[in-house]
């Protein structure tokens, strides 16, 4: 008889840091958010806008769970450092950090062959550099507490990468496998999602339901071409929880199969 049961899953005593988790309305951070809640973390659900943030921390705690809003640029290592403290002062330490936050309508407007420098350079530092950034001011605050587990926002959009966006998604993939090879040793895991195409606000704004990618994804996944956010918590209290322990530098598509095309 197994010893695994489904409390594996649980996250209670845990502390989890989200970024870009209530910048939007309707995004996969705040659905993050509330799914680590509802497995028992508390959570700092962190934003570039503070107001947004304070919202989806405010929902939470409404509902009987543990959060606190931090409002942080994740470009700027000294706007991460004031996120970490505020982690630790207010819950003790972190155990999980999701890195959501990216720059995705932004930098769709134009092809990657008419993508300035200045264009590039914001790209990258916000969905390259900002987890990279993070990753390396609270991975010492992991290794204080034996270990973690940090998960990336990768995208369909980088199987194959097809545009800038797509392009950043798969710098990110890289730079999971290699943060995943450094800071194994210290007990921290680190892997990444790829969802595909999501109904969040952001997501409808980009691709609305009349447009020819929506029919054309549709028709192309082997079971449904979009699904909304909270399709993508499993894979995530998979990869943050004791479920996951043995995972690490792994990308999980969670995109109804439109990857598997390829």
């Amino acid at each position: 008889m197994s010893d695994f049961n489904n409390n594996a899953f649980r996250l209670d005593g845990k502390v989890a840091i989200v970024t870009g988790a209530g910048g939007r309305g309707n995004s996969i951070g705040r659905a993050y958010a509330v799914a680590l809640a509802n497995a028992g973390a508390s959570v700092v659900v962190a934003d570039l806008n503070g107001e947004g943030a304070q919202k989806v921390a405010d929902e939470i705690t409404g509902a009987g769970g543990k959060a606190v809003a931090v409002q942080v640029d994740i470009t700027d290592t000294a706007s991460v450092e004031a996120m970490a403290a505020k982690a630790k002062q207010a819950f003790g330490g972190v155990d999980i950090l999701v890195n959501n936050a990216a720059l995705m309508v932004e930098i769709t407007d134009k092809p990657l062959i008419q993508t300035d420098r200045a264009r590039f350079d914001k790209g990258i530092a916000v969905n390259v550099w900002g987890a990279i950034n993070c990753s390396q001011v609270i991975a010492p605050f992991m290794a204080e507490r034996g270990g973690g587990a940090i998960v990336n926002q990768v995208s369909a959009g980088a199987f194959p990468a097809q545009t800038f966006y797509g392009v950043t998604k798969i710098a990110l993939l890289g730079a999971t496998t290699a943060l995943a090879t450094e800071l194994g040793p210290q007990g921290i895991r680190v892997n990444a999602i790829g969802p595909g195409m999501t109904k969040t606000d952001a997501g409808l704004a980009l691709t609305p339901d009349d447009s020819p990618l929506v029919q054309y994804v549709e028709a192309r996944t082997p079971i449904q071409g979009r699904d909304t956010p909270d399709a993508l918590c499993g894979a995530l209290l998979l990869l943050v929880s004791e479920a996951g322990r043995w995972m690490t530098g792994q990308v999980l598509n969670v995109d109804g199969g439109w990857v598997m095309r390829n």
